[in-house]
């Protein structure tokens, strides 16, 4: 599948999230658009109930795969960066992380996003925050502008995760930081899944091998890299989404073979630095 491809679908997919009102392009088990799923989801991955009472509504849409802002130590005044913010969620509590003498700056490559986000914004009256219409695979961003980068589930969507990194690289400070939460695999799926579009959407099929991911990490200059968590997919992933539960039977998938896939999908939270 070509790289250009890939991103028109994945594009198309989400901007379908935001017109829907559904999570079911989520890296977690969803119910398609009910808050309460929504909030449960992101319960399980790591935020907190004032996490998910501190933003406006809609910008939580239930599509992490973990809190990177939890663990990303944010400080006031710094400058951080969100490759793939989506509605803003990850954004808006960065923005109350930094404070007013910080910055925050989401960029998604999904118009409709883009739009959401700003609605929100302007709902929650966040001066320290902007969005930006572009791909993490080319940053709209200056070089050495930023104090730290945050992603959540988003690299693993990318067809060149390498050029994500150096990109990365190149718009932190030296002395910055990565605090990045994915999904890799712990070994290879089959060709039916790798070429199912869905499965990409559904942040499965375009997902590389841990040791791949951490190599381009490695690749583009990053130093102290450091898996500081990994949570195994469950099987429960498969039975409870119905995306998920309609792309296994039409790609003929054993129950057998489906909890393997599984067993093979991780989701990760990585932290590294530009040390110079």
């Amino acid at each position: 599948m070509k790289d250009a491809d890939v991103k028109k679908f994945v594009r198309e997919g989400y901007a379908e999230v935001i017109q829907q009102g559904s999570s079911c392009c989520s890296c977690a088990p969803s119910c398609c658009g009910s808050a309460n799923a929504t909030e449960s989801i992101s319960k399980k991955i790591g935020y907190s109930n004032e996490d998910l009472k501190a933003v406006p509504d809609g910008a939580n849409l239930g599509l992490g795969c973990g809190n990177p802002v939890a663990m990303a130590s944010l400080k006031e005044g710094e400058t951080v960066l969100d490759l793939g913010s989506g509605a803003g969620f990850d954004c808006f509590l960065a923005a109350q992380k930094v404070g007013k003498k910080g910055k925050v700056i989401g960029v998604d490559m999904t118009p409709e996003m883009i739009d959401r986000a700003r609605g929100n914004k302007q709902k929650g009256d966040y001066d320290n925050v902007e969005f930006r219409l572009g791909e993490i695979e080319n940053l709209p961003v200056a070089d050495n502008s930023a104090d730290v980068i945050i992603s959540n589930c988003v690299i693993n969507l990318s067809p060149d995760k390498g050029r994500v990194f150096q990109e990365a690289y190149r718009v932190l400070k030296t002395g910055g930081r990565i605090m990045v939460s994915d999904i890799v695999l712990l070994k290879a799926i089959p060709d039916a899944i790798v070429n199912s579009i869905e499965m990409y959407v559904s942040c499965i099929a375009g997902a590389s091998l841990k040791t791949d991911y951490l190599k381009d990490i490695e690749a583009a200059g990053f130093k102290d890299i450091k898996v500081i968590d990994e949570t195994p997919f469950t099987v429960e992933y498969i039975i409870s989404d119905p995306t998920v539960q309609v792309i296994v039977k039409n790609l003929e998938i054993s129950p057998e073979l489906a909890a393997d896939i599984t067993s093979s999908i991780v989701s990760v939270k990585v932290t590294a630095a530009k040390l110079g």
